[in-house]
């Protein structure tokens, strides 16, 4: 009997590992970032609210994608799968990105290590990676390895895959969605014709892979899952880019906006 309980013990366990490894950072992210809440507004002038509020809202789809009962779910249900993806992937970073953590940062560091973090946000592999191009094919490139090959099979069998594809797909979708809204201070940026234009063929790229996913269910998958999944990816996917083509919009028109003279703007109010 005492055996068998420490099989059962040991079989959660290892059940949890990946749930544990995959929140701690998050949870580690959360408190670094309300610490430096804490730190710019005893120095500095307060930090929004709406930020703030942003990132908990981010770190929490997060830690609902990858811990508890959804991510139990998407190991046996393609359709729970989908929806952490859409968490992971796509909802948290646009909230994450509207947190502006690296302003925040910049902030709260101190005056050599804020210069440190600038220039490294200058160097040649951030000034790659920041393209919009290569974050579309990072991100859009990457689910389209992950659900045409073996790999979607694989990453349930292997802890390493698991915990590396679901990171990959955060950061790829932080970085997207960063690069194309821009409300931290990127070096090297792209005219919003540009990042309009990559936007759209991600857009395209993303909902390519849905119809796919329905045609061609992926390894593993069974075809009414499948089929499910992809449904759930294509609407779902396009609430979430909706927000996104409105924000990028947004801030378009308000860069493009005359402004006016300071004479006139002076004489109105008073």
């Amino acid at each position: 009997m005492m055996g068998s309980d420490i099989c059962y013990a040991g079989e959660q366990l290892s059940k949890a590992a990946p749930q544990v490894l995959l929140a701690l950072p998050f949870l580690f992210a959360l408190c670094l970032y309300l610490a430096a809440v804490a730190v710019s507004n005893r120095y500095r002038r307060k930090w929004p609210y709406f930020r703030t509020a942003c990132w908990v809202a981010g770190i929490s789809l997060v830690l609902s994608s990858v811990t508890g009962p959804l991510a139990a779910r998407a190991h046996v249900d393609f359709t729970a799968h989908m929806a952490g993806h859409l968490l992971l992937g796509m909802a948290a970073p646009l909230l994450l990105v509207m947190a502006a953590p690296v302003t925040l940062i910049l902030r709260t560091l101190p005056t050599g290590a804020a210069r440190t973090l600038a220039r490294l946000l200058k160097s040649k592999p951030i000034r790659f990676l920041s393209d919009p191009a290569v974050a579309a094919l990072l991100n859009v490139g990457g689910l389209w390895v992950l659900y045409t090959t073996e790999l979607y099979r694989a990453m349930h069998e292997s802890l390493f895959l698991h915990l590396f594809i679901h990171f990959h797909v955060f950061l790829a979708g932080y970085l997207f969605t960063a690069v194309i809204l821009y409300i931290d201070p990127i070096p090297h940026q792209k005219s919003f014709l540009y990042r309009t234009l990559v936007l759209i063929l991600a857009l395209a790229g993303h909902g390519i892979l849905s119809k796919y996913i329905y045609a061609h269910p992926p390894a593993g998958v069974a075809e009414a899952q499948a089929k499910m999944g992809g449904v759930f990816m294509y609407y779902g996917g396009d609430a979430i880019d909706m927000i996104l083509v409105f924000l990028l919009c947004l801030y378009w028109y308000r860069s493009a906006r005359p402004r006016k003279p300071l004479g006139e703007s002076v004489s109105k109010t008073v």
